[in-house]
């Protein structure tokens, strides 16, 4: 009996040892400052109150987020809004004698918007929605509607924009500059906010590309890395043209380890296999906030969980606009549990998971030094945002310095059940990283 309970030692004793991690083993943690989830809070459209109510909450809290702006409205912009194609004088003749088929609706969808007439844009979106909900032949005959309305003259004379570019007026780009430099993203929500599924291949790409060289010429290369397809668009075939322009969509990140939740999708993140999980959620006026903050308390439980935050409108002005005070309550809640949430921009959050799911991470130990090499063989254009590595020490060891080229710091040890470890930060396909223990 003896020898079995002392055989049984010996083996729980060597399992133990076994789960321990060796000295030098070293991870990329899941989120940044190895926190439990990630939060981005992105703002759609760049309406006037968003900068002048939203954002000083804010910066007061020191929250980073995302602004998905429409550019032709902006003064100093180069691009406006534009139909490029044949004279629509021949499109309207056109629609006379040809009903509107899966050949020509693109062109008609895009042409609508530029006739010098108010009313056509309407169908415009009414044309696009439809395809987006995947119904075509009703598409079809809005846009056959709109243009029998056209040769009848039944629309006044004008030029006609929608909500959301007329809202987003008041901004400049010196002031988006300033914005931008207080450590918030700015990404293009196109050209004049469009229905990008309701546009022909030139027209669509026209929103896409002078967007991104507005942005590209007000702010820099950094921030022509994100985009928003308007209204959310799941759409395939535009959301395939976007991904020619922008490294990373909100409408649509098709990595094998990512589960997408989009914020029409009223699943939850649940049972996966996959890597991530992306959580977008959009609050409405008709929202409760308990809600909101059951996002923000699901992010912090699951450690898999990218919370994307989609808001419009605050207080009065905007799609959906929300009450100042209750951002503020929110905010507050999620800044109040900062210890264990990353709260980053969308762009950011983005990069660090695309690194870490590509990096390779090589570390060995010799004598009281740890060095460690970490590369991966994405674009360096974009991709050279610092990862959080987890490496695993001698025991002895209380505090660490930290050398990468020429960055230093020294970071404190802490425990686990597999042993004595340390967080810190290193750039990909930078210098070898050297530990030192203290």
């Amino acid at each position: 009996m003896m020898k079995k309970l002392f055989l049984l030692v010996i083996v729980v004793l060597f399992l133990a040892s076994f789960a321990k991690a060796q000295p030098g083993k070293t991870q990329i943690t899941k989120w940044q400052y190895n926190r439990n989830g990630a939060v981005s809070i992105t703002w759609d459209d760049g309406s006037i109150n968003q900068f002048k109510i939203a954002l000083p909450i804010l910066n007061r809290l020191q929250l980073p987020a995302t602004f998905f702006i429409i550019t032709g409205q902006i003064p100093g912009s180069q691009y406006h809004g534009l139909f490029i194609g044949r004279p629509v004088k021949d499109i309207i003749r056109e629609t006379a004698s040809i009903p509107t088929n899966k050949d020509n609706f693109f062109e008609r969808a895009s042409a609508a918007g530029y006739l010098g007439l108010i009313g056509p844009l309407d169908y415009h979106y009414k044309a696009g929605s439809l395809i987006d909900a995947g119904k075509p032949e009703a598409a079809y005959k809005a846009i056959d509607e709109c243009y029998a309305k056209v040769r009848n003259g039944e629309f006044k004379p004008g030029i006609q924009h929608n909500d959301e570019y007329k809202d987003a007026h008041g901004t400049t780009w010196a002031q988006i500059k300033a914005y931008a430099a207080q450590g918030h993203e700015f990404a293009s929500h196109m050209v004049t906010h469009p229905r990008l599924a309701a546009l022909d291949e030139t027209n669509l790409m026209y929103e896409a590309q002078k967007s991104r060289l507005d942005v590209l010429n007000h702010l820099g290369l950094p921030y022509t890395f994100s985009a928003e397809g308007p209204f959310g668009t799941e759409n395939e075939r535009a959301v395939a043209y976007l991904a020619k322009v922008y490294p990373a969509l909100r409408n649509r990140m098709p990595e094998p380890w990512l589960k997408e939740i989009s914020r029409s999708n009223k699943d939850t993140p649940g049972n996966t296999n996959k890597e991530y999980v992306q959580y977008q959620r959009g609050a409405t006026t008709k929202t409760p906030l308990l809600m909101m903050k059951a996002w923000v308390d699901t992010t912090m439980n699951r450690k898999d969980t990218w919370l994307v935050l989609t808001h419009h409108g605050v207080d009065g002005i905007g799609w959906e606009a929300l009450p100042h005070q209750e951002l503020n309550e929110y905010f507050t809640y999620i800044k109040n549990h900062q210890d264990k949430l990353w709260v980053a921009t969308f762009g950011d959050v983005t990069k660090y998971m695309r690194e870490r799911q590509s990096a390779k991470v090589q570390s060995s130990l010799k004598g009281n030094q740890v060095t460690i090499i970490i590369n991966h063989p994405l674009s360096k254009v974009f991709y050279n945002f610092p990862l959080t590595l987890k490496t695993y020490v001698p025991a002895g060891w209380k505090n660490v310095n930290v050398v990468q080229g020429n960055k230093k710091q020294t970071t404190a040890t802490t425990t686990d059940t597999k042993g004595v470890y340390t967080l810190y930060q290193v750039l990909p396909n930078g210098n070898p990283v050297i530990l030192t223990g203290i």
